[in-house]
């Protein structure tokens, strides 16, 4: 007879992935195999990109076993029998490295779960929209089976699929980067899915995304949400505004500690990664104060050296992505003999908008910025590709 869900489990949760449907019963069935594997491994696992089920009965097992679970991303990670960092069940997440090398970071399960409230709503029909190994992908999968939701997942499918599976299975909760948001409106051709909460993270949430998507779901909750890997879940905000109000960087919020120190929002975090040893922690993040509202201004490490000027790539898509007739844009660093680096863009026009139109509209909405910060070159296209972890990849950084 198989042992009954964890706590952090409802026994109602449904699985769909690639179009099959799973509950406890298989999954209680896979846990049973990888515990006894777990047991014998030394005290460390890895577990190779297998999908959803295969995801959930690991962390089952890992439990069970008290053991630590490297939940990995690529198929080439082979670390089974390595000795533990530390006694008793963890897990092991690596970072996107959208802007630099990948880097493994160390979380107590406890924490992880540590901003889940969701009570239970069996209606509830979640879309994974994130790798399921990555952080924001746990947390969207960790939710879900806290609620006892139908998750529909199709690892490795793009926003076009995606969107079809959202409205197929007439999905409620979304949780995605503003990157794959973009991507998914574009991608819906008629019939929308009957979205209940509309969730942004990973990237920097945009007011004119934000406003295209309280316009098109205007009876969902919209929220973006703002965590990493190595501070855990932060904070969520809610009022349909860019950025976050800067009287949080007085008070905190939802117990974690903000302040801004030279430019980069810093954290104090009590969901943060095993090894960090309480205190602030820097989150890379630049922050610029307007009025009542601290803003994102892009990565301090994916700044650009523009023939001695540090520029922000993140700072001019925002830029571009406020020109009305722009539905995405993709900012990044060409090398060049004489400043070393330039800026060229990648830009989707909406449907219908002419293109010398919005080319001058676009060299109008950047006149005002620094000569190092405007792309010299601009190139209209269809679609911006995203990588695994669903945001734009950024090369070229210096």
């Amino acid at each position: 007879m198989s042992l009954p869900p964890p706590s952090w489990l409802h026994p109602g949760l449904r699985l769909i992935e690639a179009e099959r449907g799973v509950g406890w019963a298989e999954i209680s069935v896979q846990a049973d195999a990888f515990e006894t594997v777990f047991r014998a491994s030394g005290g460390r696992v890895v577990l190779p990109p297998q999908g959803v089920p295969a995801l959930v009965a690991a962390l089952v097992a890992a439990e069970r076993a008290g053991v630590e679970l490297h939940l990995s991303r690529r198929t080439d990670v082979m670390e089974t029998g390595r000795a533990p960092d530390g006694p008793g069940f963890a897990v092991l997440l690596e970072t996107s490295g959208t802007t630099g090398t990948p880097k493994l970071i160390r979380h107590d399960f406890q924490r992880l779960r540590g901003r889940l409230r969701g009570a239970a709503d069996p209606d509830a029909r979640w879309l994974l929209a994130y790798e399921p190994a990555a952080f924001a992908g746990l947390q969207v999968i960790l939710t879900a089976l806290a609620a006892g939701a139908t998750l529909v997942s199709a690892p490795g499918a793009g926003a076009a699929e995606l969107a079809r599976l959202a409205v197929r299975h007439a999905v409620t909760h979304i949780s995605a980067t503003p990157s794959f948001w973009r991507a998914f409106l574009l991608a819906l051709d008629g019939a929308v899915p009957p979205l209940a909460a509309v969730t942004l993270g990973g990237e920097v949430a945009d007011q004119p995304l934000l406003d295209r998507l309280a316009e098109r779901f205007p009876t969902a909750k919209l929220r973006h949400i703002y965590a990493s890997t190595e501070a855990g879940a932060l904070f969520a905000v809610g009022d349909g505004k860019a950025g976050f109000p800067a009287a949080w960087l007085d008070g905190g919020i939802d117990g974690v500690g903000l302040r801004v120190r030279d430019g980069v929002l810093e954290v104090e975090s009590p969901r943060a990664m095993l090894g960090h040893e309480g205190g602030w922690l820097s989150t890379g993040d630049v922050v610029d104060l307007r009025g009542d509202r601290a803003l994102f201004a892009g990565r301090l490490d994916g700044r650009v050296n523009v023939g001695g000027v540090k520029v922000s790539p993140e700072v001019v898509e925002q830029v571009l992505l406020d020109v009305p007739g722009v539905r995405d844009a993709l900012v990044q660093a060409a090398a060049n003999p004489v400043t070393g680096h330039i800026l060229t863009a990648l830009v989707v026009p909406a449907p219908g908008m002419e293109d010398m139109a919005l080319r001058a509209a676009i060299r109008a909405a950047i006149a005002d910025l620094p000569p190092a910060a405007r792309p010299r070159l601009v190139t209209m296209t269809g679609s911006i590709a995203l990588g695994a972890a669903g945001k734009k990849t950024r090369k070229g950084t210096a």
